[in-house]
């Protein structure tokens, strides 16, 4: 079976039902139909991006393209990070820590799947490595943000307890240790779940992207269950990094909370001067 091509007009009816849910928000007052249209757009100009750049990395396959794309992604899913979280780190911690623990988990584990289980020719093929680690990033970029969001948000929350246990002689790692668990808990919850309705309530996506091309269902299913694997790794190993690092810099050398070290990732409007009648 081949693959059937889509055309503009196709595209164009796919677009009219995000227009048509756009205006259903600003009729019920939701306050996401501008969040709509702009995520809406954003998606069809990088997507067509990336699917020239694809297209030119595949006629010049070379590791240091490959490269660069790769860091590329990984610098705009560190941005993400950091813009989802309701506090944020101050300094370069605010947009480092995210970064640093994608970079650790799914690099790490992006090259082990190519070099020793897919194995593909030469091992930094791009029609492998960039598909692999952007399901990788876009997922550990979720988990990281989950946890960081409840480890801060815990943390502010409880921030007299955290104190009191202080104050009784425990060490940092002791006062928040039940916060840093229970944050890494919630970062991995979504790929617990995707893996335990993968093929009975959904279809992930590479599977359904295999299929739709034309590829054997049995053959679609090994490739997905790897990923769905990696994709658990990756998010695991980085979520754990992401909240141990964050946990630690919620602490001075003397283990003292320092709250001060967050702010609010909302920026604060100017109030408007008054003007004499």
């Amino acid at each position: 079976m081949s693959l059937i091509a889509l055309n503009h007009v196709d595209l164009g009816l796919a677009a009219i039902l995000v227009l048509l849910l756009a205006g259903l928000s600003y009729v019920l007052s939701l306050g996401i139909g501008n969040s709509l249209l702009i995520a809406g757009a954003r998606t069809t100009v990088q997507l067509l991006l990336i699917g020239l750049v694809l297209k030119a990395l595949f006629s010049n396959v070379h590791l240091a393209w490959v490269t660069g794309l790769a860091l590329i992604m990984l610098l705009a899913a560190g941005r993400e990070v950091m813009v989802r979280q309701k506090r944020r780190f101050t300094g370069v911690w605010g947009y480092g820590l995210g970064t640093l623990s994608m970079f650790v988990s799914s690099f790490a584990v992006t090259v082990l799947a190519l070099t020793v289980i897919v194995k593909p020719e030469p091992w930094y093929a791009p029609q492998y490595a960039i598909p692999l680690l952007g399901m990788l990033l876009g997922n550990t970029m979720n988990g990281i943000s989950l946890g960081l969001d409840r480890l801060k948000d815990a943390a502010w929350q409880k921030r007299n307890a955290i104190e009191a246990r202080l104050c009784m002689g425990e060490e940092w790692r002791w006062a928040i240790a039940d916060i840093r668990r229970d944050s890494m808990r919630v970062g991995m919850i979504p790929m617990v779940n995707a893996m335990a309705a993968a093929g009975i309530v959904s279809l992930p996506g590479m599977m359904t992207g295999q299929i739709l091309a034309g590829a054997p269902p049995l053959e679609a299913v090994k490739y997905q269950i790897l990923v769905m694997f990696l994709i658990t790794a990756g998010t695991g190993f980085g979520t754990v990094a992401a909240v141990s690092l964050g946990a630690r810099r919620l602490f001075d050398e003397r283990h003292r909370l320092r709250l001060d070290r967050l702010r609010t990732g909302r920026k604060r409007r100017r109030p408007r001067k008054k003007t004499r009648g």
